[in-house]
This record gives C-alpha cells, structure tokens and sequence, in this order.
C-alpha cells in the first residue's frame, strides 16, 4: 500500500464514542488522538453524549443529534448531517471508523457530489460477515470499498475474512492494530505471588455476552480436580445487557464449587485494582452468529498487569495473545483443554510469572501512532 493522504483535515465519523464503553469506542478515540499527534487537523463526528460535561480532547468533536445506533432514522439523519456539511467534506479525508456511518454512506456513495475526495474505512470482524451475508449489503459492500482510498483492519484474522468476503480490498488495506488506552497505567513488572493469599482468582473483563465466553470459562474451572476448585474465586466484569444471559451465568455459578462473584460494569480506576488482585486473566471468545472476535483489546490491558491469559484460538485472538508465551490459546472444541491450561496456571507461580513478564513486553508491541500513521502518513510538510 503506497497511497499517501495529503490532505491534513481528517472527519473521523463514528456512532461509538465516549462515554460508551467497548472495543470500538476506545479503538476510534484513539485513532482520532494518535491522527492529531501526527499533526493532522482532526474532527471527530460522534453520537450525542448522556453526560452533561465533555472530555477535553486534543482535536475538535461534534456531537451529532442522534443517538448512534444502526437503525434506519439513526442512519437517515446521519445523512442528513453528511448533506448538510457535504463543502466541508468534499475536499477532505472523511474517515469511517466503524459500521454504522459505513450503512449511511453505502446509500450516499451513488451521489458524486457526497462522495469526499478522500474516504478511508477500518473494519474489525463482525460486519464483514453482516455485510456479505445480506443480499442487499453485499453489492452495495463492494461499491463502498470500490469507492475507498484506504482500508484497514485490525488483525491478520481481520485481513483474510475482509479479503475472503471482497476481493476488492487486497490492493487498499493496512493493518491497524489496537494498542493499550493512552491513560492505561502498565505496571513495571509482575507483583510475586503473595503469601497470605488462600484463593487464585481467575478474572473475566468483558460485557457479559454468549460470545464472551464467560460460562465456559466457568465450566473449565468447575471441571477441575476438587482439590483445585478449593483454591480458585471466579471474577467476572461487565454490563450486562442481554439479561436472559446473565441469569443463566448466575445459575450456573451457584452449582459451582468455587466463588464467583459478579462485579457490574465498574470505572477505569478500579479495574486496575481488579487486575492486581487476579492470578490469571480469562476470555474464552466464541464465535456466536455473525459475531467474532476481531482482536480483543482487553487480553493486552491484561498481560499489561502482568497477567497470563487463557483464551479460545478464535478469530484475531492469536495478534493479541502468544500461545505458549504470553498465555495458553485453545480451540473452542476441546473443554478438556482449556481446563488443563487452567490446572497448569493454577499450580505453578513460576509459570504465572513467567507468562506475566512476557505479557508486560507483549503488551506495548502496538501503538497508536503506528496504527495512524499506516493509514494516515506523517503530517503533510507546511508550505513555505
């Protein structure tokens, strides 16, 4: 890819944006700080906010007045936004960081005159698969990429399914892989294992969703040797917004022979008090529908703390996770595997430690600025 994007003006338009949580939240407030450190001028569209006060941001941000889903009027006003504005986005890189915006400019694209000079995509996993899977988004899919200057992903995994589902990509992608949150505190290295501890704590950080695994990390744990089950306490972190799912992830802790204690949704902060008071770090992804695990930010912020992870060899799990170094991967098919990984975590410290160092060094592999820079090149040079 030798494209460069000469333009310094960057319209990143998103409907996932602070305060809402998740992976493709935090993958596009990045992005947009990690742009603007190259010397961009940035703009960031994002949905309109809850909160009354906003986060002083090192580029400019526009709250749009929708909300930021992906149903049909979230979509038409969007749209309306692009229309509106369309002068100042004729002459610009308009950067389209996740699926919603995508849904809105398949529509625009047939338009010459709404389409910018510049348009730049990211995809991550699950929408691929969305899009190819519909007969009206496929086509329309195509044109989108047809009309793109660049594309990224965010993992190998990511780079086949896009180029498996739309050939049309190959020539236009970059990887843009995620890194830790640039307030996100690293540890220096991994604590020892204190002595006063009578419980390892497994730790799961994730919405609590079948895709996420949580209940078959618990039935790993619940299948271990009884000897075992009395040393472990299982933590899990997260919204839930599915509550059918969390009643049975209930159910099943009570028929467990360890604790597991449900923690909610719980602030920045405090998640870093969670993760030092884990052993080991757990997210069993599965894929789930058309949903896949694109990368998994959250194993990084784990092998920050100086965590090992166990984990499902699925989707781009492998970019974030080192089997054998960083933590144990294991193919979803085989339960007797991942309660193994389990047993060998919890019966050596040594082993613990050693997987935590190499998580701390795994862990600033990535930057943001490497990612941005792949799409966006360095600043442009000022004229004289």
């Amino acid at each position: 890819m030798t494209t460069t994007l000469s333009d310094s003006t960057v319209y990143l338009i998103t409907h996932e944006f602070h305060p809402k949580r998740g992976g493709i939240a935090m993958f596009t407030e990045e992005m947009a700080r990690a742009t603007a450190g190259l010397e961009r001028d940035v703009e960031v569209w994002a949905q309109d906010k809850a909160e009354a006060s906003e986060r002083t941001w090192p580029f400019r941000i526009w709250r749009m007045p929708l909300k930021g889903t992906h149903d049909l009027i979230c979509l038409i006003r969007l749209g309306y936004q692009f229309v509106k504005r369309r002068r100042e986005l004729r002459d610009a890189t308009v950067y389209l960081a996740e699926p919603g915006p995508m849904l809105t400019m398949m529509g625009l694209q047939f338009f010459p005159c709404l389409r910018p000079k510049n348009l730049v995509l990211t995809f991550y996993g699950s929408e691929i698969l969305k899009f190819h899977r519909n007969r009206f988004l496929r086509p329309l899919t195509r044109r989108l990429i047809r009309n793109a200057t660049k594309i990224s992903v965010v993992s190998g995994f990511t780079d086949t399914l896009l180029t498996t589902h739309f050939p049309g990509a190959a020539t236009k992608l970059v990887r843009t892989p995620c890194a830790l949150r640039s307030d996100f505190v690293v540890i220096d290295k991994p604590p020892p294992p204190r002595q006063s501890k009578t419980k390892t704590i497994v730790l799961t950080v994730a919405r609590l969703h079948p895709r996420k695994g949580q209940l078959q990390t618990m039935n790993a744990l619940n299948a271990l040797a009884p000897q075992l089950r009395e040393k472990i306490e299982y933590w899990i972190v997260g919204s839930a917004n599915r509550p059918q799912f969390e009643t049975a992830l209930r159910e099943q802790a009570a028929t467990c022979d360890f604790p597991v204690k449900f923690w909610g949704e719980v602030p920045d902060d405090q998640l870093d008090q969670l993760y030092d008071q884990a052993d080991i770090f757990s997210m069993t992804s599965i894929a789930w529908g058309k949903s896949v695990e694109g990368f998994g930010l959250v194993y990084l912020e784990a092998g920050a703390r100086g965590l090992p992870v166990v984990a499902h060899d699925v989707g781009g799990v492998s970019d974030a996770v080192v089997d054998q170094e960083t933590g144990f991967l294991v193919s979803p098919d085989q339960p007797a595997e991942l309660t193994a990984a389990f047993e060998k975590l919890i019966n050596s410290s040594d082993l613990r430690m050693e997987m935590g160092r190499a998580g701390l060094s795994w862990a600033t592999h990535y930057s943001w600025s490497d990612s941005a820079r792949a799409l966006f090149g360095d600043a442009p040079e000022s004229s004289p």
